[in-house]
């Protein structure tokens, strides 16, 4: 019974700070069974804590299986996908709720607005644009949510070496290279994700800027 409601008290714990996620992945496997396992693994991580998922709108690849596992969870699935790429990442039945954005811009910032926090799995050219945009937003102070980086099997390595090699040359603050968050399992990642709180100097408020001002705008009134 105590065991129970510990239990309880941690799912609601885990749930509040974060309803809906948004994960940029990519529309290919890979060829590590590896990055399958971990996005399965991450879908369901979603689905315990009751978490909705944001994502590019693919029904193929590493998308195709965050999104089938986080809908079969039961949980809501957005996908925010461009005209243009409808033939591309969309193979079969989509799932969960599809919106048809103009182009890639569009594409992010519906998925920005939408999201509490940003989780980058491994992926090609348009996942790490994707997760660097976010990145650049928290550093400029467009937004404040925590932007995590599951690093499957070493994948991002060299990336966050690079990262730490823009600190070294000052190029990137050392409270800047804390925007991102990294861990190599689901589990980890997220609860590390929800003890973030932003360490670096914003360039710029918020209110400052015109996007996170039109974001404000278009959502005010809305629900999902």
């Amino acid at each position: 019974m105590e065991g129970d409601e510990d239990k309880s008290a941690t799912s609601t714990e885990n749930r509040g700070r974060f309803k809906r996620i948004c994960v940029f992945c990519g529309s290919r496997v890979g060829y590590k069974s590896a990055f399958s396992d971990a996005t399965l693994e991450l879908g369901k991580q979603l689905v315990q804590r009751k978490i909705d998922l944001v994502y590019g709108g693919g029904s193929v690849g590493l998308m195709g299986l965050i999104s089938q596992t986080v809908f079969n969870g039961g949980c809501h699935v957005l996908g925010v996908i461009p005209k243009a790429l409808l033939p591309h990442e969309i193979s079969g039945e989509t799932i969960g709720e599809v919106k048809t954005v103009a182009d890639m811009h569009e594409r992010k910032s519906e998925m920005a607005k939408h999201a509490d926090a940003f989780i980058a799995l491994p992926g090609g050219y348009g996942t790490m644009e994707e997760l660097l945009e976010m990145i650049t937003w928290s550093q400029l102070g467009i937004h404040e949510k925590p932007v995590g980086l599951l690093n499957v099997d070493g994948y991002y390595n060299n990336l966050l070496g690079l990262f730490d090699k823009g600190v070294e040359e000052g190029f990137i603050e050392d409270s800047a290279r804390q925007i991102v968050v990294s861990s190599d399992t689901a589990e980890e990642l997220i609860k590390k994700m929800e003890d973030y709180a932003p360490l670096h100097d914003k360039v710029a408020p918020r209110q400052c800027w015109e996007v996170d001002q039109l974001l404000e705008s278009t959502t005010s009134g809305q629900t999902l």
